[in-house]
């Protein structure tokens, strides 16, 4: 019916009323879909949030409300319960620590300062967190260990046998060390070994540094002189043995020496005789002539009676 016909009636429009309601069933839909995107994101953040990884060469610790309810050793993907466990991460792997420096006394009374480092890692995660509560309290009570350990082995030493590489026994001390502190740590279940101790290097206080000094060269000194001394000694008496064998072998040389002279001239003389007693008058005119090798010389001045042998052999007569 048309308004001016009939001013009291009234007219609807429903093509606007259909299109508030579409916008409106439109908008739900987007809605929905939002409200699930962003649900979805959310638990996949949360999901991502409660997933971790485990290396090689660490130990992953799950705690819930702050206690320890498991320890993953294994490399892996893990989960944890959201909200309500945290994960917390141990090395494996070994580790080094430098103790700090310490003054000792040794056995004869020298102070001396040690500087050792030490070669570690966690055995049982779950005894060194309930014991030590954290690694920095682990390798306090290790460094602890091994001062009490160090100070006890090396005050049985002397300083000489310390710092001197051919008198010391440091090779075994460091094993000594390591199996004595490793020991005290499995009495107190820290979860922690030591692998290896090893002594960096030993220094004097400066105070003592040149009183040690002193005594050292004063000691080599001595030392150089006993090898000398010895040297000496053992020269002296190795001469006086080859002077001793030497008179021994000259002794023996002239022996055989007289021996053989003796049965030469024994033999001469034999042939001496053999040979004169052939002819005895040649024998003498020989032992004549002999005798004027030793009574005559340039300035030997004779004087022989005319009928003496001695003229007449020398006037060149013979009879």
């Amino acid at each position: 019916m048309s308004d001016d016909k009939n001013p009291n009636s009234k007219v609807f429009d429903f093509s606007s009323t259909k299109k508030t309601n579409g916008s409106s069933l439109e908008w739900k839909k987007y809605s929905k879909i939002g409200t699930f995107i962003i649900l979805f994101v959310v638990l996949l953040i949360t999901a991502l949030l409660n997933v971790f990884i485990v290396k090689e060469g660490e130990y992953r610790v799950v705690r819930q409300f702050g206690e320890v309810v498991k320890i993953i050793e294994s490399p892996g993907l893990h989960t944890k319960i959201p909200f309500i466990q945290s994960v917390t991460t141990l090395p494996k792997y070994q580790m080094t620590y430098d103790v700090s420096e310490a003054e000792i006394n040794t056995r004869d009374k020298k102070r001396i300062i040690i500087d050792n480092y030490s070669v570690w890692r966690i055995t049982d995660p779950k005894n060194m967190i309930s014991n030590a509560g954290t690694m920095i309290n682990a390798e306090s009570r290790m460094e602890e260990f091994i001062y009490s350990v160090v100070r006890t082995e090396l005050g049985q030493l002397d300083y000489d046998e310390i710092i001197n590489d051919e008198k010391s026994s440091r090779g075994s001390l460091n094993d000594r060390v390591t199996e004595r502190v490793n020991e005290l740590l499995t009495q107190e279940s820290f979860g922690i070994e030591v692998v290896d101790v090893r002594m960096k290097q030993t220094d004097l206080p400066t105070e003592n540094e040149q009183s040690v000094f002193t005594r050292m060269i004063s000691e080599r000194e001595s030392t150089a002189q006993e090898y000398l001394s010895t040297g000496d000694a053992n020269k002296n008496r190795i001469e006086a043995q080859t002077d001793r064998e030497v008179r021994e072998m000259l002794a023996v040389a002239n022996a055989e020496a007289d021996a053989i002279r003796a049965e030469g001239e024994a033999e001469a003389a034999k042939l001496y005789n053999d040979s004169f007693s052939k002819d005895p008058e040649f024998y003498e005119i020989y032992r004549t002539l002999e005798s004027y090798k030793t009574t005559i010389d340039d300035k030997t001045m004779i004087i022989l009676p005319a009928d003496s042998p001695y003229a007449s052999l020398l006037s060149g007569a013979l009879e």
